[in-house]
């Protein structure tokens, strides 16, 4: 017998995943859920996930996001696509839409039920999206109007409320200018080569025929007369060279004198090509013809390193990956799961907070103008009335104008009691440090996808490039700014509780990236502290590149942050040796020794004794 499950949404998932490989007429098409945006790679799909209450809208957003993707898996070929595919991103994203459309309005046709399901999903996106309070066409997307309108024609459905407002406002123009082709949808819909050529009409008709690029099937034509004259060519050239062996005889005396003119002409020819370079050189700088500088390296740090595509990273605020209420919730959880560990990091946080006090230096200016009354000093205002009242005012600490970042590993071998630690560790020390003046930032990096995401999909479209460097899409988040003040983003380090955040994790561009972040902070001193429990590992980059590929990037960003040493770096490796990457830095073997790491590494870093901070951060020679 089966065990039952806990989860009452698992019988769901495991029907739907099923209806939608079918659907997909697909057997082995990998089907999995996620918090993350839905996407489909090559071998699988992402859909929103689905918990524990099953709500009416999680189920048919679920459903819709299934029934499209696996209606775009049926009847889309890629290699069509791609050979129609506009240059410009305005046609392409026409293009794309009207694609998605059609392969929707195939499936509503042979398979009604899809149809409602996928008004579902686009209802949904256009709400999350505001359409419904868009009140002018310039405002709204046309490439996702012509798309809802489209289908619209083609199924007879009516819209969503958000959704037809955005097809509403467009649908005059779009029919104004394209009319003519639109009558042809309805004998185009079930060929995808013929659809594309009709996208390419339509795109001309609303003014982005410049976009487009060189038309393929003229292209062919064009091949093909290549050829035939290639072969008239071969044949002449044939005949050609059998006359001329003919006559080789008669011509001997004619080549002479041939050759002897060709020889005065190539001469009078390097003369006149000698003036023309010295013309050339001569050119005041100003006229001189500018050629195109080359393209930016993607890291400071190595020039060899490079992405396939960065259109699909993101830096994003933690706020903005869960809802507000959800963010509290995971908080809490947070809170009631580390209860034991807070004292034991609380009283290692007031530790810090007496060391950093303890090198303060507790001067004062007096008989200042303004500032805090010197009671010391009444004596002399009681004496005297006419005396004038005294202030004081208290100099600066040494270490007040100082910002520190905290950038924590959120890949998916954190996940359960580490990122548990490092998120309530974090959450202590800033709130020490701000006791203290002290400025921190809290940051994480992972990716948005398992095994490469859309940059994956795009380069398996774009014919799987060799060495395409790296391939997954990245996610930065911001858990707190350095101006923030904690009180208001407390519930962000919740997030780490959240199921599906914890991916991949790049940490060569995670570092580079706090450390851009850092130089443009107006503190004087600034310090980057890096909590990580592996080498960078993504699955989709290293099957495709050298081994060692995101691990040589990692050794030069550190390399360049430490040589330039605008900012103070160190690292604490959570079960991983980070001393053969870092200068500074401690390994812990046991989680629970995190809390006392890091209050020790920062409170070294304070210490105005260079040999104890030398002996505490472990400084290599």
């Amino acid at each position: 017998m089966n065990k039952p499950t806990d989860n009452p949404a698992e019988p769901f998932k495991k029907a739907l995943a099923e209806a939608t490989r079918t659907l997909a007429d697909d057997r082995e098409l990998a089907v999995s859920y996620s918090v993350d945006p839905p996407g489909m790679s090559g071998d699988g799909m992402r859909l929103p996930q689905v918990s524990r209450r099953m709500t009416r809208d999680e189920v048919l957003l679920a459903r819709g996001t299934a029934d499209a993707f696996a209606l775009r898996r049926k009847y889309h070929d890629t290699a069509t696509h791609s050979r129609y595919a506009p240059e410009g991103n305005v046609a392409r994203e026409l293009y794309e839409a009207l694609e998605t459309a059609r392969c929707e309005a195939v499936g509503a046709r042979t398979m009604p039920g899809t149809a409602g399901n996928i008004d579902a999903k686009i209802g949904h996106e256009a709400a999350r999206k505001g359409y419904g309070q868009i009140r002018q066409a310039a405002d709204a997307p046309l490439a996702t109007a012509a798309g809802y309108l489209l289908r619209h024609l083609a199924t007879g459905r009516p819209l969503p409320p958000d959704a037809a407002n955005v097809m509403e406002l467009w649908r005059p123009f779009i029919e104004q200018q394209a009319a003519g082709t639109l009558a042809d949808l309805d004998t185009v819909l079930g060929d995808q080569a013929a659809f594309a050529r009709f996208a390419r009409r339509i795109i001309t008709d609303l003014g982005y025929g410049d976009q487009l690029g060189d038309d393929p099937d003229e292209a062919d034509d064009d091949s093909g007369d290549e050829a035939e004259t290639r072969e008239e060519e071969t044949q002449d050239q044939q005949a050609s060279d059998q006359d001329d062996s003919e006559q080789s005889d008669s011509s001997e005396q004619e080549q002479s004198d041939q050759s002897q003119d060709m020889s005065q002409a190539q001469a009078s020819l390097d003369d006149s090509a000698d003036a023309e370079l010295a013309e050339e050189t001569e050119l005041p700088e100003g006229e001189a013809p500018l050629e195109p500088p080359p393209p930016a390296p993607h890291s400071a740090a190595d020039p060899n390193y490079a992405a396939f595509t960065t259109d699909f990273d993101e830096e994003i605020r933690a706020e903005e990956l869960a809802e507000t209420a959800e963010l509290e919730r995971l908080r809490a959880y947070l809170d009631q799961q580390l209860e034991p560990l807070k004292g034991a990091v609380s009283r290692l946080a007031n530790k810090l907070q007496r060391r950093l006090q303890a090198q303060q230096s507790r001067s004062w200016e007096f008989d200042r103008e303004e500032g805090i009354l010197d009671a010391g000093r009444l004596a002399r205002v009681v004496a005297n009335p006419t005396t004038p009242l005294s202030f004081k005012v208290e100099k600066d600490t040494e270490f007040r104008d100082t910002v520190v970042t905290l950038l924590l590993d959120n890949s998916g071998s954190m996940r359960g009691r580490p990122i548990s630690i490092a998120a309530i560790c974090a959450d202590v020390l800033a709130r020490t440090l701000e006791r203290c003046q002290v400025k921190v930032e809290i940051l994480g990096f992972t990716t948005r996808a398992w095994k490469g995401g859309q940059s994956r999909e795009r380069w398996l479209a774009a014919g799987r490039s060799q060495q395409p460097g790296r391939l997954n899409d990245l996610r930065h988040i911001i858990y707190k700014s350095a101006d923030a003040p904690w009180r208001r983003v407390r519930a962000n380090l919740g997030l780490m509780m959240k199921e599906g955040l914890l991916k991949e994790n790049i940490d060569g561009e995670a570092l580079e990236w706090a450390h851009r972040r850092m130089l443009g902070r107006p503190e004087a001193r600034k310090i980057l502290m890096v909590i990580s429990d592996g080498a960078p590992v993504d699955d989709s980059t290293l099957s495709v590149n050298p081994a060692n590929y995101l691990e040589k990037h990692l050794r030069d960003v550190i390399a360049m942050v430490e040589r330039r040493k605008a900012v103070e770096l160190l690292a604490i490796g959570i079960g991983h040796d980070v001393t053969r990457y870092y200068q500074r830095a401690v390994t812990i073997t046991d989680v629970e020794q995190l809390a006392g790491a890091m209050t020790e590494q920062l409170a070294a870093l304070f210490d105005s004794d260079p040999r104890a901070r030398a002996r505490v951060m472990g400084i290599k020679r």
